[in-house]
């Protein structure tokens, strides 16, 4: 035994523990050839695990999203009602040229970027009081009352808006004296409130991950919290600020609900889209359905240039 000990002594400690670590498991002996084969190459595992959503995803989204969009290159004949089976951009070139299209569009987006401005606002001094400032128990109920609006139904809330916002016999009429009324306003207030906890939660995450060992650091070198927030907080959720803008602009870029509850008379990208389809047009509202697409596309190729979707 004392041989034995003398031979490790000059082992660092590292060396030592390695001797004496336990073998990594060997592959299972029993359960066929099957078994082994998935125990030496893991990815095949991996991989049949995860061709079943993929193939959900291609097939039923993509696939369905794709026979929409293959509609916008065709006519119906005036007479007989029925589909032309000959290619035409007479839709894609009605939606461009449109003098309507064209401002509904415009309106949609300033819209979808006041919801988005609005929720950032609103979201990163909540997000940033629940992650860094409160204590355990009241975090957990702030973290469930973000989540709780969640749990409503889409259109219980939206209704809900409605009747605060009504300018006759409305709950802030009756209350204040006055409403916004429904409109271009009401839509904004409306929309976010219901896209904020998608703001929240990615914020949220965000400041979890951040240590509080760089912003001690940054108050041992003198740094007030101002100059903290800005100069190291800001800079290290750029991906979750992204994250949230890219939920609350896509989802007021494609509603359509809410617009009907409290829009009044406003006209935005998802409300034409769902009037094309409920007046049987559904060509021209699969043509104008590429204006949403194109709009996402162009903004997530920005944030994938300035390299921000890597940390997302």
């Amino acid at each position: 035994m004392g041989r034995g000990l003398d031979r490790g002594e000059g082992l660092s400690l590292t060396e030592q523990e390695g001797r004496v670590a336990e073998p990594s498991a060997p592959p299972p002996a029993s359960g066929g050839r099957f078994s082994r084969l998935l125990h030496r190459h893991p990815a095949i595992t991996r991989n049949a695990l995860l061709s079943g959503p993929v193939l959900w995803l291609v097939l039923a989204y993509l696939g369905s999203l794709v026979a929409l969009l293959l509609r916008s290159v065709f006519q119906r004949d005036e007479l007989s009602d029925e589909l032309i089976r000959e290619p035409t951009f007479d839709n894609i070139r009605t939606v461009l040229t449109g003098d309507v299209y064209r401002s509904t569009t415009i309106r949609t987006i300033g819209i979808a970027l006041i919801v988005t401005l609005i929720d950032l606002v609103i979201a990163l001094p909540m997000a940033t009081y629940m992650a860094k400032v409160a204590r355990p128990r009241a975090r957990r109920i702030m973290a469930a009352a973000v989540l709780m609006p969640l749990w409503a139904s889409y259109v219980v809330k939206a209704y809900a808006w409605r009747a605060l916002l009504d300018p006759v016999g409305g709950v802030l009429q009756r209350a204040v004296g006055r409403s916004p009324g429904y409109g271009l306003a009401a839509t904004t207030i409306t929309l976010a409130y219901l896209w904020l906890p998608y703001m929240i939660l990615p914020i949220y995450a965000g400041l979890e991950r951040l240590p509080d060992s760089l912003l001690e650091a940054s108050g041992d070198l003198g740094a007030r919290s101002g100059r903290t927030f800005r100069s190291i907080v800001i800079p290290m959720l750029v991906p979750s600020l992204l994250a949230g803008s890219i939920f609350t602009f896509s989802l007021t870029i494609g509603d359509y609900i809410a617009v009907q509850f409290v829009g009044g008379t406003t006209q935005t990208l998802g409300l034409v889209v769902y009037k094309f389809f409920l007046g049987g047009n559904d060509l021209l509202a699969a043509a104008f359905a590429l204006v949403p697409i194109a709009i996402m596309g162009v903004y997530l190729f920005l944030v994938g240039r300035a390299g921000a979707l890597e940390n997302l």
